[in-house]
């Protein structure tokens, strides 16, 4: 039995007693909120392993919600909406969302999207020691999931750091977009493989002129490296 704690935030409650009756066959603990205030005193009381979260909700959106949740957590979210447009997608994952799945969805795959995502959170969780890569005036540090910039930490989303820490773990290799998608998005992720240009143009931004000693490039019409020079 799985046993790991589940979020449900929708205000649709036949939605929600839906999943709760899939994902108890599943053996996961269903909590339920069903507006955005609830669900980040749910979220802060329960501590859940993983959030299954609605985007339009009354008091605050799951915008508003995975925002806050990221502040201090980088548990496991994946967004549930009618909301399909890529823009939409790109925001969610932007936030740091793990997945987005559009409604109206089959409840089966949402459990298998739930198994991905944690066997993927749980496989990257260190058995001991610290996930850590370093470079000059860069730390990158999975962990605690912090990235310091000349000895200054600097705010960065989950999956900005991710992507980073995947690139920087492997120096001068070449990976492409899907492969990248795949590898840090974990599971078979369906969205636009611009997501991965739009994470990039943001760490540039953070890393730009930061050291002559390593890069973030990219390889034209292949993806991207970290590229370190000896």
């Amino acid at each position: 039995m799985a046993n790991e704690k589940i979020l449900v935030v929708d205000d649709d409650t036949n939605i929600c007693e839906l999943l709760r009756l899939y994902l108890d066959k599943e053996g996961y603990i269903v909590s339920i909120a069903n507006d955005g205030g609830t669900a980040i005193r749910a979220f802060n009381s329960l501590e859940p392993d993983l959030v299954l979260l609605d985007i339009m909700l009354p008091v605050l959106d799951g915008w508003q919600v995975c925002r806050e949740i990221r502040k201090t957590s980088n548990t496991p979210i994946i967004m549930l909406t009618a909301k399909g447009e890529v823009f939409d997608k790109v925001l969610g994952l932007e936030l740091g969302a793990d997945d987005y799945v559009v409604k109206p969805f089959d409840t089966k795959e949402i459990v298998a999207r739930v198994k991905a995502v944690l066997r993927r959170f749980n496989a990257d969780k260190p058995e001991s020691g610290v996930k850590e890569v370093v470079y000059d005036n860069l730390t990158i540090n999975l962990t605690n999931y912090e990235m310091c910039v000349k000895g200054e930490k600097v705010d960065t989303p989950p999956k900005e750091l991710e992507l980073i820490y995947h690139l920087a773990s492997n120096p001068n290799r070449v990976f492409t977009r899907n492969q990248l998608l795949d590898e840090v998005w974990g599971f078979d992720y369906f969205g636009d493989s611009r997501t991965v240009d739009v994470h990039v143009k943001r760490l540039r931004e953070k890393l730009e002129g930061v050291s002559d000693k390593w890069s973030l490039k990219t390889v034209w019409s292949v993806g991207y490296k970290f590229e370190t020079k000896e």
